[in-house]
């Protein structure tokens, strides 16, 4: 039997290529809505980071948010998607 091919995407925090699974999704919508996906089936442009908050932190500091989403995003939505961040992985 052939094996599924498991996909793979690439951490903004750390740049490590991980399984699509194991990942958050960022999700701007077409509205222009940044928020964070955790069933990885919203509509919208995606980014991908690990579930911890070291790799976010990370991104937002480099800006790769800003960068893959080619969007300015506000200190508010940054926090609001860290307490998601954080109320999730407890």
């Amino acid at each position: 039997m052939k094996t599924k091919k498991i996909p793979l995407r690439m951490c903004l925090g750390c740049g490590e290529m991980k399984p699509k699974k194991e990942m958050i999704r960022i999700v701007k919508s077409s509205e222009g809505n940044i928020s964070l996906d955790f069933t990885g089936k919203k509509s919208g442009r995606g980014a991908y980071i690990c579930r911890n908050t070291e790799c976010f932190q990370k991104a937002r500091k480099a800006r790769r948010f800003e960068k893959s989403l080619s969007c300015k995003i506000d200190d508010s939505v940054y926090e609001v998607m860290e307490n998601e961040l954080t109320s999730e992985n407890n």
